[in-house]
């Protein structure tokens, strides 16, 4: 059975502070809101697409949105059961001479004007896999430089997908790239790793080996590794049936390839309540 069509997200930002003041935040010159067209069965489309000026987000879960603007991973995100099943899909304009840097701020500001979004921050601890350094030593090699340093300083991130899987390029050569049995990683992280490796399990993973630098990772992961993808990448709106013939977590073996594990912990990590938003936007 061939894998639905699913542009995956652009989820590789750091866990980090969650933003300025309202007063501080700049806006979208101009933005369209509307609800989601419902999905085709069998086949979901999903994604950021930057071209110029303008910006466009494709059938969203809001529980993506909010993660987005406030640079945050889904499960970091507590609010009513609907933000990860209702989808939306905005058309922006950046105001002239802004800096992309700053797209989740303006996000953060739409929120608040078209779904009257409140939201304070808490603490919660969580059931987690901890990345870390294998009992031998990590089998890393970093990865090569650039070989035109200085050649590509703008950093745009740019979604692409087929029948086949989808890549995030987020400029300078840093990629990582979903298949149906295989997920690419190219001069990334260790904490985009675990981002990434994280949408393939069922529960937050956390970034714990203390190795900088960047790597280049091919990761094998089974037919139920894949299915808690494309749940996740289109917010429940797909999912792949079970396959009980299938091998089981197979990301934990790919990852001992490299020294890496993942070990089952608990920790405390921040999180976004949400207070108070609107279900259905204020008119464009």
């Amino acid at each position: 059975m061939t894998a639905p069509r699913c542009v995956l997200l652009p989820l590789l930002s750091s866990i980090a502070a969650f933003g300025q003041s309202p007063a501080a935040r700049p806006e979208f010159e101009v933005a369209s809101v509307k609800k989601s067209a419902p999905a085709v069965a069998g086949q979901v489309n999903i994604g950021v697409h930057i071209d110029s000026a303008m910006v466009r987000y494709s059938t969203l879960p809001m529980r993506s949105y909010i993660r987005m603007a406030y640079r945050v991973s889904d499960y970091q995100v507590l609010g009513p059961d609907w933000l990860a099943t209702e989808n939306f899909d905005i058309a922006a304009k950046l105001p002239e001479g802004a800096n992309r840097a700053q797209l989740p701020e303006m996000i953060q500001s739409l929120l608040a004007e078209r779904f009257k979004l409140v939201l304070h921050r808490d603490k919660k601890e969580f059931p987690v896999y901890a990345l870390v350094v294998a009992k031998n030593g990590p089998k890393l090699k970093e990865s090569p430089p650039d070989s035109s340093p200085g050649a590509n300083t703008t950093v745009d991130v740019n979604v692409t997908a087929g029948r086949g899987g989808g890549v995030i390029d987020m400029g300078n050569g840093s990629t990582i790239g979903y298949g149906r049995d295989r997920l690419e990683a190219k001069k990334v992280t260790l904490s985009a790793l675990a981002v990434a490796v994280e949408r393939l399990l069922d529960r937050p993973v956390v970034d714990m080996t203390g190795i900088a630098g960047t790597y280049d990772f091919s990761l094998e992961y089974s037919w139920d590794e894949l299915r808690s993808l494309v749940r996740t990448s289109s917010g429940g709106a797909t999912e792949l049936p079970a396959n009980p013939d299938a091998p089981g977590n197979l990301i934990f073996t790919s990852l001992a390839a490299f020294g890496l594990k993942l070990e089952p912990r608990k920790a405390p990590i921040e999180v976004l309540v949400v207070d108070r938003i609107e279900r259905t936007p204020t008119e464009n």
